[in-house]
């Protein structure tokens, strides 16, 4: 079934997922949410899909945050709800299995901020901009602000960013950690492949590991974190990977995986 509210390109194993409602700076609406869950879907069981590039559509958004025309209006239950379908698709993309990276082309507010706190990495444009404004309205953060926040920038920022509900610009998000990288506009998309090609580059079961060990282990005790490594470890040292990637070593050439 075709999207309205999104683009979905496939090109050399990488998707390339637009959310495409810029008349609206790309406003998660209760239809977003949903084809974004539907899109994850899609990315889980494709085979041919090795990483994800999440942006938005137009020049001045990423995502500006939720739709407010749904939210204004919403009783509890309604908003518990949205909260738990947006909190629910997030949590997914996070834990696909796949590397996702967040090209942050513009505004980055409330569920767009907390969107691409779900991506994996985020490579921001010198014109993006972030914050969790939703205390400004009457409200806290519902998809998963609270949460990631915290563990990207620390405890101290994170509470000054939702407590007054400050936007800040690229060159301070990286500054305390929230992106990965600043670039130009132009080169947004462009630098956001080459960073997911070269993450590409190394082993798929060892990536997957990577991604599972780092989300699993934030919620461990040290020793638990560590012992979860250690099977890992254990697990692709029986894996074709593992042995393509030390004898290309040894032999001095590029290794070529195959996900076994």
């Amino acid at each position: 079934m075709p999207f309205t509210t999104l683009l979905y390109e496939m090109a050399e194993g990488i998707a390339r997922l637009t959310i495409n409602r810029p008349d609206k700076l790309n406003a998660l609406n209760g239809t977003v949410i949903a084809e974004l869950g539907d899109a994850v879907t899609r990315i889980e069981s494709d085979a041919g899909v090795r990483g994800v590039i999440l942006t938005g559509a137009g020049s001045k958004a990423f995502v500006a945050g939720a739709d407010i025309a749904e939210v204004g209006g919403q009783t509890p239950m309604e908003g518990q709800a949205r909260a738990v379908a947006g909190q629910r698709m997030m949590r997914r993309l996070e834990r696909c299995g796949k590397p996702v990276v967040a090209a942050v082309n513009g505004f980055a507010l409330g569920g767009g901020c907390e969107l691409a706190m779900a991506c994996h990495l985020r490579v921001a444009s010198e014109s993006a901009s972030f914050g969790q404004p939703e205390v400004k309205l009457g409200l806290a953060p519902g998809y998963g602000g609270t949460v990631r926040l915290p563990r990207l920038v620390g405890r101290g920022r994170a509470l000054e960013l939702l407590l007054t509900g400050a936007m800040i610009d690229a060159q301070e998000a990286w500054r305390i950690g929230l992106v990965n990288r600043v670039v130009p506009a132009d080169r947004l998309l462009d630098e956001s492949e080459q960073l997911l090609r070269r993450i590409l580059d190394n082993g798929p079961l060892a990536l997957r590991a990577c991604l599972e060990l780092v989300d699993a282990g934030l919620d461990m005790s040290t020793d638990e974190a560590l012992g979860q490594e250690a099977v890992w470890f254990g697990l692709l040292s029986a894996s074709a990977d593992m042995r393509e990637g030390t004898r290309a070593f040894l032999e001095k050439r590029k290794a070529v995986f195959t996900g076994s």
